[in-house]
């Protein structure tokens, strides 16, 4: 599952024993041999389903921790790409892999120091890091930082199935987080099982966003035909005139 270049089991434990933010300023350096790196094929399959629907100028990754995302940016946006996380140690990775035109900004994503500011918000695998109940105001953060009509685009796995052996090992984590919480401070946020896209839609929805669900053709149907991944692409609409 990991590198010979990853972290250490030890390594793992200090990081789930802290907090989010000090947990990944901890895991940083060696984040990209892990594999919680967004891998190459989800990350082309985003940029080519989203290049139709551009041209953008300016983007931001939310979450962008090392900058695997940004690259998907620097191929869509014509004028600027930007990078926001709350961990310094990952912004610190990112930068030293990005030229200069790409500007890094740490800061909270449910206090984004933004407004109307992009064409384009992208997000790779941070969900899992908020609570149901963050997710309303996290997406009214985006809808803020966006230009009327721009997008926030992020892709979605298809849930496995109870029969498969991915869906207990998630259940399995997710049950560990929970009693990791209960027992130890602060708190670590990551539950994978939390982020369920009837829910995401409807908040979205309440944010202000126009929803869409395309298919990534690239990772094939499941059993019953239906897309194995899809994009969403929610969209900002344009101000009401009166």
């Amino acid at each position: 599952m990991f590198s010979p270049e990853g972290p250490t089991v030890r390594e793992l434990a200090v990081q789930a024993l802290s907090s989010v933010e000090r947990g990944y300023d901890l895991l940083a350096p060696k984040f990209d041999d892990t594999p919680f790196r967004t891998p190459a094929p989800v990350l082309d399959a985003v940029a080519k389903a989203l290049g139709p629907l551009g041209p953008f100028e300016d983007g931001l990754d939310l979450c962008c921790g090392t900058g695997a995302g940004l690259a998907v940016l620097g191929g869509l946006c014509r004028r600027s790409v930007t990078g926001v996380d709350f961990s310094a140690g990952m912004l610190d990775v990112a930068r030293r892999g990005q030229g200069p035109g790409v500007a890094l900004v740490r800061a909270d994503a449910r206090a984004l120091p933004f407004t109307a500011a992009f064409d384009l918000v992208v997000s790779f695998g941070a969900f899992g890091h908020f609570l149901p109940r963050e997710l309303p105001g996290l997406f009214t953060q985006v809808h803020s930082a966006l230009r009327p009509g721009g997008r926030f685009a992020f892709p979605v796995l298809a849930p496995p199935r109870p029969s498969s052996p991915a869906y207990w090992m998630l259940l399995g984590f997710d049950a560990v987080m929970r009693v990791r919480n209960a027992v130890w401070r602060p708190p670590f946020v990551m539950y994978y099982r939390a982020f369920r896209l009837g829910d995401v839609r409807r908040a979205l929805e309440r944010a202000g966003f126009t929803v869409e669900l395309r298919p990534l053709p690239e990772f094939g149907p499941r059993a019953d035909g239906s897309p194995r991944a899809r994009l969403v692409t929610a969209r900002r609409g344009q101000p009401v005139r009166r």
